[in-house]
């Protein structure tokens, strides 16, 4: 047992006279053995082999096994592997079962260690200097420690990690070691020195506590922002539509439109590729590219830059529509705002719940959960001749055809969406202010759904969605986004028909524990989260999904630099 080990080796308590007296003999070996194991015998650039500053560099550590062997470990540049240096374990205890033992043996490697030990120096050169200061006999000393501390910090302030190190950097390293012996050994006050070590770490922690927050910051700024290789592509296609020869007219036939026997799909984006990658998924993957047509809604920003796109484009035998929702003024009442007049795509939120299942240190649980936004909720009046129709996000990827759905039987249900049954809305009371609703029903997500416009319009599911918020706008503190969490969730009641859970793998914009087993056999890909696959903060794994229906020989992506 362990813990047995540990008490009879620490505190002597078992054992014949003479077996004390060996293991006493060991620990004195063992304990001089170790003292210069992590001693640094020797630390230099060894330029010599390639001319460069940033080669090899090699260190010497003395053996465990044999003091009189020395191992030499080299450390190549872009490896990250840990330089073993560290301060003597004076205070180690060497008896077996000891933890100074295990360390050893079970030491992991450090990633850039060089740069922690600089820290460490620095560090710890700040804390003493104060009181080095003070005494008149150290000025020469106190003059050079301030430079060690000076040289430290210019070159920490240009350096992340080892592969950045100045060619020098081991004198400096060397240097500062020396100088801290030195100090330690000068007769100053244990409390001025403690002090300053908690002034510092007090100032630390300020500063970590604010990176960590500024972080948390720039990453949601980041995801939000559109890319400045997407603002580029938008761009291009807007100056180049107005350039043409000929603004493009509109040639398809409007009785297309409004022909059940087509299948029609409806995206809602802003993002020109993100639309065309789910629509060359969609197309690619179908058994009958003529029977698609897409009625692809955007907003006046982005409408030429989608309609250039569309027409310099073609998808198989597939059909593109290309409107802009804010030519629609019909849709909205008098006393709707200009921002309700906007285009409301589909609303993402970052849920945060107590999971009771879970042992206590995770009992929190985060989800993302994606709902209709408001322009949703117009689809009606935007297709006044359809029936049913198929909602795709710019976030999905099809990998199966998806033409079954036309056949799918939902009874007297308006809606067919994924539900996720691991949040139910009882979970979400401190989101939804309403009391009249089932507390055990699942959420649902858009993403992929099947709508029947005709009983969408009969039975008022829009006008009820209005009235809600309407009396949420009573409440101004609340935007708009806010507000399409509960409406969205709540809008159709026991009007959703359940999807099969092969349609739809959700989660590959946050979830990195998806098995590829679960994304190759599912029908689409759903990458809500915040780390959309055409984002550099997308999750590696999951981009190849994404990447392979983005669009081919388009000569604006490679001029904005829009890698495939």
């Amino acid at each position: 047992d362990v813990s047995e080990k540990i008490t009879s080796g620490s505190n002597g308590i078992s054992g014949e006279k003479s077996s004390r007296s060996k293991s006493k003999n060991l620990a004195v070996k063992s304990k001089a053995n170790l003292k210069g194991a992590f001693s640094l015998a020797e630390l230099k650039n060894d330029t010599s082999k390639n001319g460069g500053p940033h080669t090899q560099k090699r260190y010497q550590l003395k053996d465990l096994s044999s003091r009189s062997m020395d191992t030499t470990v080299d450390v190549k540049e872009n490896q990250g592997q840990e330089v073993a240096h560290e301060e003597n374990p004076k205070s180690c205890e060497l008896e077996y079962g000891s933890y100074c033992l295990w360390f050893v043996e079970h030491k992991e490697v450090m990633k850039d260690a060089i740069v922690k030990r600089l820290k460490d120096q620095l560090f710890m050169a700040r804390a003493h200097y104060p009181s080095i200061a003070k005494v008149k006999s150290h000025e020469r000393f106190t003059r050079e420690l301030k430079q060690n501390i000076q040289e430290h910090e210019r070159m920490l302030s240009d350096t992340i990690a080892d592969d950045d190190l100045p060619p020098l950097f081991t004198k400096k390293l060397e240097k500062m070691e020396h100088t801290i012996e030195r100090v330690k050994s000068c007769d100053v006050g244990c409390s001025n020195v403690e002090r300053k070590l908690r002034q510092l770490l007090d100032l630390t922690e300020d500063e970590a506590n604010f990176h960590t927050r500024q972080s948390a910051f720039l990453y949601h700024l980041g995801v939000q922002t559109m890319p400045k290789t997407h603002h580029c592509l938008n761009m291009r296609l807007t100056l180049e539509y107005f350039k043409s020869t000929s603004i493009h007219t509109d040639q398809l036939n409007e009785q297309r439109l409004d022909s059940p026997t087509f299948h029609h799909y409806v995206m809602l984006s802003r993002n020109v590729l993100a639309a065309s990658t789910t629509i060359n998924s969609t197309v690619m993957n179908s058994k009958d590219s003529g029977s698609i047509l897409f009625h692809l809604f955007t907003n006046a920003q982005n409408f030429y830059a989608m309609k250039h796109w569309f027409y310099r484009n073609s998808y198989l035998e597939a059909t593109v529509h290309v409107t802009n929702i804010e030519d629609h003024q019909m849709l909205y009442k008098d006393g709707d705002s200009l921002e309700m007049q906007q285009l409301w795509p589909t609303e993402e939120f970052r849920v945060t719940f107590r999971n009771h299942s879970q042992p206590f240190q995770r009992q929190m649980k985060t989800e993302y959960i994606s709902v209709f936004g408001h322009s949703h909720f117009l689809l009606p009046i935007l297709l006044p001749s359809l029936n049913r129709i198929v909602v795709l996000d710019d976030d999905l990827i099809v990998q199966k055809d998806l033409s079954s759905l036309w056949n799918l039987d939902m009874g007297d249900k308006v809606i067919g969406a994924l539900e996720f049954c691991g949040i139910r809305l009882g979970q979400l009371k401190s989101y939804i202010e309403e009391h009249n609703f089932d507390t055990n029903s699942c959420v649902w997500f858009s993403g992929l759904n099947v709508i029947e416009l005709e009983k969408w319009r009969d039975l008022g599911v829009t006008s009820l969605h209005d009235q809600s918020l309407r009396k949420l706008q009573k409440d101004s503190s609340l935007s708009h986004r806010l507000k399409a969490l509960p409406r969205g969730l709540l809008a159709f009641g026991d009007l959703i028909y359940p999807l099969e859970d092969s349609w739809v793998q959700s989660g590959l914009g946050y979830d990195y524990a998806i098995s590829r087993i679960d994304i190759e056999k599912a029908a689409t890909l759903h990458y809500n989260g915040v780390m959309k696959a055409w984002l550099d903060l997308g999750i590696h794994d999951y981009k190849n999904y994404w990447r392979k229906y983005m669009t081919h020989g388009e000569r604006f992506m490679t001029e904005c630099n829009i890698h495939q």
